[in-house]
């Protein structure tokens, strides 16, 4: 009776061993007898591109049988998501977004390498991409948005000149002033600049925006990879130099500019008025596809060349652009869900149904087969990476308490503008206003 009691345990002991090998995450087809793919989860950010990427995902299945689950976080609501998400151990998301600094201290530990990815090889340029401290790549930069100065090239050529002039400060410059003199002389009936309104609708392009040259070009030459506490304004010359240009060749100078607007820009260069107009990609829309402001432009007729201030080197420099949008891998994921997510993320950005959505939903991509877009400012973009032109990242991002710094250099520019405050008081404003905000925050 023992030894049948023994023989049965050991049968029973045995057939446990087969089911649990059957269970393995390392499953096998019936039919071919291979190990099975992985899957993809992927946790999107963007309400707005979720029915792209939903059909996307089926279109993957459709190609390749290997399961995309796409799911979108409500507006406001991602960090909050992801936090839930992550929690679900092998049903977590395999895909996700760590997009700056702050997310990367969150989910650094959840950050797969893609240092030697093949979508990493991919890639045209590693200016959007999030590193760890220890040189690993957590996040690839997927698509960005861009700023510059907008160019009117019909009226560029009016003026007898060709954006192929501009390269450099001082070639701007004397374009600028050329026209300002023609201007004044009844020769052209527009200016060369459009306002640099201080109103609270066009402020931010130049305490934001215009802002980030000085900034940009300091954290370059001091390796700042965080946010600092001071800042030096070795810059702050060059940041002179470009608004001087702007408010000394626009048709609206001096107090004027404090009530100024956004939209009252826009109307000058929309309605013919102005050459030169500092803005971004997502502008392009409103000066030729939407009808009822009234603008006519064509695309053929809009080109965006950097902002150039008058530093050593800029004849080699790019848009100022950069981004928040960037894909992360769940290091924590099965290395065969890894696997199927590396593999789906290159489909996606070389693939004509892949490049095809991300043009179309994100605009340019940095990546070798991206598509164009119908934006030409997108494509300018794209084209001074794409040449080896060096980008000016989104350094503003490190501002400490932002609007009440901001505010602060408004002010100052105002006075100054209005020749009632000098530029030392835009310096100090920038300079000792970010030790306060810095320490206030």
């Amino acid at each position: 009776m023992k030894k049948f009691l023994a023989l049965a345990l050991a049968l029973v002991m045995a057939l446990g061993l087969v089911a649990c090998g059957s269970s393995s995450s390392s499953t096998t087809s019936k039919d071919s007898g291979k190990e099975a793919a992985g899957t993809v989860y992927y946790l999107n950010f963007k309400p707005e591109s979720d029915t792209a990427w939903q059909q996307l995902a089926k279109d993957y299945t459709a190609e390749t049988g290997v399961t995309v689950k796409v799911v979108t976080a409500a507006s406001g609501k991602y960090q909050e998501t992801l936090t839930a998400e992550m929690d679900k151990g092998d049903a977590a998301p395999t895909m996700f977004q760590c997009g700056n600094q702050a997310g990367l201290k969150t989910w650094g530990d959840y950050c797969y390498n893609l240092k030697d990815s093949d979508v990493a090889k991919e890639l045209t340029t590693n200016d959007f991409n999030l590193y760890k401290e220890d040189g690993s790549l957590a996040a690839i930069g997927y698509c960005y948005e861009s700023f510059g100065i907008i160019v009117n090239k019909a009226l560029l050529k009016q003026a007898g000149h060709d954006v192929s002039e501009i390269k450099d400060f001082a070639s701007l410059k004397a374009v600028a002033e050329d026209i300002t003199a023609q201007h004044a002389a009844g020769k052209l009936d527009f200016a060369a600049f459009t306002s640099a309104g201080l109103d609270g609708s066009s402020s931010w392009r130049f305490s934001g925006h215009l802002a980030n040259m000085p900034l940009f070009y300091e954290f370059r030459d001091d390796k700042v990879t965080a946010q600092p506490a001071t800042i030096k304004g070795t810059y702050l010359d060059n940041y002179k130099n470009i608004w001087d240009l702007y408010i000394n060749n626009s048709d609206t100078k001096g107090a004027a500019l404090a009530s100024a607007t956004g939209d009252q820009a826009e109307a000058e260069f929309g309605q013919n008025k102005a050459v030169f107009y500092q803005n971004g990609t997502w502008e392009y829309a409103n000066l030729v596809t939407d009808k009822t402001k009234g603008f006519n432009m064509n695309a053929s007729d809009l080109t965006m060349i950097p902002i150039y201030c008058g530093v050593s080197g800029e004849e080699k420099a790019g848009l100022c652009s950069g981004t928040e949008n960037m894909w992360a891998v769940n290091s924590k994921a099965s290395a065969a869900n890894i696997k199927a997510t590396l593999d789906f993320m290159k489909w996606v950005v070389t693939s004509d149904k892949g490049t095809t959505m991300m043009a179309q939903q994100f605009g340019p991509i940095p990546f070798k087969s991206a598509k164009s877009s119908d934006n030409v400012f997108f494509n300018d973009a794209n084209s001074y990476i794409s040449k080896g032109n060096y980008t000016v990242t989104w350094a503003f991002n490190y501002t400490p308490n932002v609007d009440t710094w901001r505010a602060g250099v408004v002010a100052a520019l105002t006075q100054y503008s209005a020749g009632s405050g000098s530029w030392d008081d835009v310096k100090t404003a920038m300079v000792q206003g970010w030790a306060t905000q810095y320490k206030a925050q």
